[in-house]
């Protein structure tokens, strides 16, 4: 059948790929089995009924629904208190909730695991205009450790920069648009238990985009006092039209609250509006959908690697986040891939993407990303920005087929421009 999509070269290359991938599927379902019991126990444990799908609306007092699923969120995670709501629209807006609601002026903000993800930057005050609210304009200090050559944190210079302004350690886990690869929760372990031994009392937080369910154990699990994440990635399930979470000690929890909606109000209010079934639905999904991802990422890799690309991570390595990707050595081969798994999409195929400004991104960026909810990282998207080294960021697919028959597709585009060759 594959011979009559793309030919018989090709189709005899995917089905050596994928015989040469087996055990590492494997290994994925195996994680997910493990999630999957972690969370259906939680649901059975909170007693989850049809009750709490009821919406609350107005100010969002005494949503029962809203209350059971942040619960679930916290035993899931390991963690005292969680926020999981409709009104945080974003990752980005997670985490700039999370750093607003703990620091104060006169703090510091130290990431150890290099420069953070662009739409950051704007955040902390290190681009973008001044006054617009930045942590630089509430005199909230920040510094990035630049991470050693051999791409994993420099220790000695974390211990150098750490001083007593010092309130917060930040720590990435996914390589965002960055060319090191993700970091592993037991990486993240090492990481907490060194800045811990300086100053017992710092807070470690970790953006969490793109890592859960990945693994058996979340950041949360290895001491991460607070940790944040996006609905329409991970823990969404691919069903979660909007939505944020963060996740930690209770009284930090708290502190975030006050920022998402005001002093004195806190996670008491804030309507669910017609979300709560996705939330719970999704996050139900999530380790199954997330797997289906990873198979498709594991593909892709050997695939690629195997017609001469540079994929990172490779297809045999351990693997902590969705996010595959893919160098080019050139632009129009990235944009021309992006491109083509953008016409391999169930939405918008028909439309064609091309690099442009982006709100939050320095460089311009291309997006392909014809997927049922607008930004959904958990369904097949392609993009990066434009450059040099020319890297696609390849992350998602709600079923391993589909991610199958893009990249296949996407393989043959180029063929057919002449920008790859068996």
């Amino acid at each position: 059948m594959l011979e009559k999509l793309y030919g018989t070269k090709l189709a005899r290359i995917a089905e050596e790929v994928e015989s040469l991938i087996k055990e590492r599927h494997e290994e994925v379902d195996l994680v997910a089995q493990y999630n999957q019991h972690r969370v259906l126990k939680s649901f059975r444990e909170h007693q989850i009924g049809d009750v709490h799908f009821t919406p609350s609306t107005g100010y969002g007092y005494d949503d029962i629904g809203r209350d059971a699923l942040e619960r679930v969120y916290a035993d899931v995670f390991g963690t005292d208190a969680s926020l999981v709501r409709p009104q945080i629209i974003s990752g980005t807006h997670a985490i700039s909730t999370a750093l607003f609601g703990v620091l104060r002026p006169g703090d510091e903000l130290l990431y150890i695991t290099g420069k953070p993800y662009d739409t950051l930057e704007e955040i902390v005050g290190i681009r973008g205009k001044e006054g617009i609210g930045s942590l630089k304009d509430f005199n909230i200090g920040y510094h990035a450790v630049p991470l050693g050559d051999d791409g994993n944190v420099d220790f000695e210079a974390v211990k150098e920069s750490m001083n007593e302004r010092t309130k917060m350690i930040g720590i990435q886990r996914s390589k965002g648009y960055g060319i090191r690869p993700s970091f592993t929760v037991e990486q993240i372990r090492e990481m907490i238990t060194f800045v811990k031994n300086i100053n017992q009392d710092v807070i470690v937080f970790v953006d969490n985009c793109y890592g859960e369910f990945v693994e058996t154990m979340e950041p949360s699990h290895v001491g991460a006092d607070l940790m944040a994440g996006s609905l329409i990635k991970n823990p969404g399930g691919g069903l979660a039209k909007i939505g944020g979470y963060i996740a930690g000690r209770g009284d930090l929890v708290e502190l975030c609250s006050y920022r998402m909606t005001a002093p004195g109000l806190g996670s008491e209010a804030g309507a669910s509006l017609y979300s709560l079934q996705e939330m719970y639905q999704g996050f139900f999904m999530a380790p199954h959908t997330v797997a289906q991802a990873l198979k498709g990422a594991i593909f892709t890799s050997a695939l690629l690697e195997r017609l001469g690309m540079n994929t990172s991570p490779k297809w045999h390595e351990s693997r902590t986040d969705l996010i595959q990707s893919v160098q080019f050595d050139e632009r129009d081969k990235m944009v021309a891939f992006c491109q083509a798994i953008q016409y391999a999409s169930p939405i918008n195929s028909h439309v064609t993407p091309y690099p442009s400004y982006m709100p939050g991104y320095e460089d311009d960026v291309i997006m392909a990303a014809g997927t049922f909810i607008q930004g959904a990282s958990l369904e097949l998207t392609a993009d990066g920005p434009i450059r040099p080294p020319f890297v696609a960021y390849v992350q998602g697919g709600l079923t391993y087929e589909h991610v199958k028959i893009a990249i296949l597709s996407a393989v043959t585009s180029l063929i057919e421009k002449e920008l790859l060759a068996l």
